[in-house]
């Protein structure tokens, strides 16, 4: 048999070395990427952000939720996913869990992973009428987004689990114990500093007619400092959400088309 030629050799090698290559490339990528994990509960903090105080509470709500309407909203936390678009990531993910009752679809789940800083809230077909794409990404916008970009994952997340589940029950005609989600920071900031200017002018405007009258304009303070509690106040996130302990539910074979809205923070 003859050796084959020099040129088809060196063929044969690049075609060897490319082949070789392409397999560790496929084969790394397959390995980076992290498998879907098992659900745990309807929180699932995989990556360990979330506060136990802010994880009984979502808990809490999520649990009363499921109970009093048959709707599953799981918050799911990853530290990665090995690189893979989360948008696909995240619907596999509420696929194969199989979140809200099957044949019914009425699941929703909330997703962030951190080492990508993206973020996700994915809607069953059964919610898509009740939670619009639109209107989730308002919810992630508003309620979410500002204290993810600071790593405030807990604050973050329990803001957007009661104002997903809050539109719910709305929908549903029921009532559920605590508190109304907490407004962005940056929406607070600009308001409350607004509302100084036209108290500065009522306070100057009360002590000038106070000293032509001869009177003292301190008595004056209750009235103008008394009432400043706010809609949002101190208390915040400090509600209590009755004593549901949160059982292990809410994964019944349901389905997710991909409705819902997602980004990055």
């Amino acid at each position: 048999m003859k050796p084959l030629p020099r040129i088809l050799k060196s063929r044969y090698a690049r075609l060897l070395c490319a082949l070789v290559i392409l397999s560790l490339l496929v084969c790394s990528s397959v390995q980076a990427e992290r498998p879907i994990p098992r659900p745990r509960g309807l929180v699932n903090d995989f990556a360990n952000v979330i506060p136990e105080a802010h994880e009984r509470k979502i808990v809490a709500v999520t649990s009363e939720l499921l109970q009093k309407t048959g709707v599953s909203v799981v918050l799911v936390t990853m530290p990665d996913i090995g690189g893979a678009e989360y948008n696909d990531y995240a619907n596999r993910l509420y696929n194969a869990w199989g979140i809200g009752k099957k044949g019914e679809d009425k699941g929703v789940l909330i997703f962030i992973t951190v080492k990508e800083r993206k973020m996700r809230i994915e809607t069953g077909y059964g919610v898509e009428g009740i939670l619009p794409d639109g209107l989730v990404g308002e919810i992630r916008d508003r309620y979410m987004a500002p204290y993810l970009k600071k790593d405030q994952f807990g604050e973050g997340l329990l803001n957007g689990t009661l104002a997903v589940s809050q539109v719910i029950a709305k929908h549903s005609n029921v009532q559920l114990t605590g508190q109304m989600p907490v407004k962005a920071p940056s929406k607070e900031k600009k308001r409350s500093g607004f509302s100084f200017l036209p108290l500065i002018l009522i306070l100057f405007f009360f002590i000038f007619a106070s000293r032509r009258r001869g009177g003292s304009w301190l008595l004056l303070l209750p009235f103008l400092l008394g009432g400043g509690g706010g809609r949002y106040g101190s208390g915040g996130l400090g509600g209590s959400f009755g004593g549901f302990s949160g059982g292990f539910g809410g994964f019944g074979g349901g389905m997710s088309g991909g409705g819902g809205a997602g980004g990055g923070f």
